[in-house]
């Protein structure tokens, strides 16, 4: 069954009680916290203090995906703080096997990103040591981006790798994931991170709208694409 987690770069901070509760009530599955340092993405984002805000007000789990030059340096930090699920970049750190393996060792399942130039080569030696690859599909650093239709070309390649290793790794999209981009992954996709292209913005409550995605997931409701 697909899970939906949504970002947290997308809600209003200076609302942030009302915006955890209406997500409660939407029932979502866990909450998605980019941490980002303005080296690996251009951008900055989600930190510690922010993570520990949301965990005074909500008891929904949550994953960080640490766009972080080093990574390592903040495994155990995050991994304090209760994040279920941690994703690091391929091209991250020098050593990506120990990285992955280091987090699993925390108790806390191990997430790689793959950006949508990352050579999907890097996945075949890690795939002992990774719960769930992570497919970007718009480079990372914010959001509102167009979705990059080569993901799904990506996406049934990593699912041959999968399967000719044997392992139990699962698969995430994150970026401009739509309704319609959920109808065509549904299948396929465990964990759609959810932005302004699903989520947030729109007219309807984060509840009703969260209705409408699950309906799509389980092929009940059918999108115009």
């Amino acid at each position: 069954m697909a899970k939906f987690c949504p970002s947290m770069m997308c809600v209003d901070f200076s609302k942030l009680p009302q915006e955890l509760a209406e997500l409660e009530k939407a029932k979502v599955d866990m909450l998605h916290i980019d941490v980002m340092d303005g080296h690996f993405v251009p951008n900055f984002a989600l930190g510690p203090e922010d993570i520990k805000a949301i965990r005074n007000t909500t008891d929904i789990e949550y994953d960080v995906h640490l766009m972080l030059s080093n990574p390592d340096q903040y495994i155990d930090m995050f991994a304090d703080l209760g994040a279920s699920l941690m994703y690091v970049h391929a091209e991250a750190p020098p050593h990506l096997h120990r990285t992955l393996g280091n987090i699993q060792a925390k108790g806390i399942k191990s997430g790689l990103a793959i950006n949508p130039g990352t050579p999907l080569s890097v996945i075949e030696d890690v795939l002992d040591v990774t719960d769930v690859i992570l497919v970007m599909s718009v480079n990372p650093g914010f959001a509102g981006q167009k979705f990059i239709a080569n993901a799904f070309n990506r996406i049934d390649r990593i699912i041959d790798m999968i399967n000719k290793q044997g392992t139990d790794t699962k698969l995430a999209i994150d970026g401009a994931i739509s309704p319609e981009v959920i109808d065509l992954l549904k299948d396929k996709i465990e964990y759609f991170i959810l932005g302004t292209a699903g989520l947030f913005g729109k007219p309807t409550s984060y509840a009703e709208t969260m209705d409408n995605l699950r309906a799509i997931a389980d092929g009940k409701l059918a999108t115009a694409a």
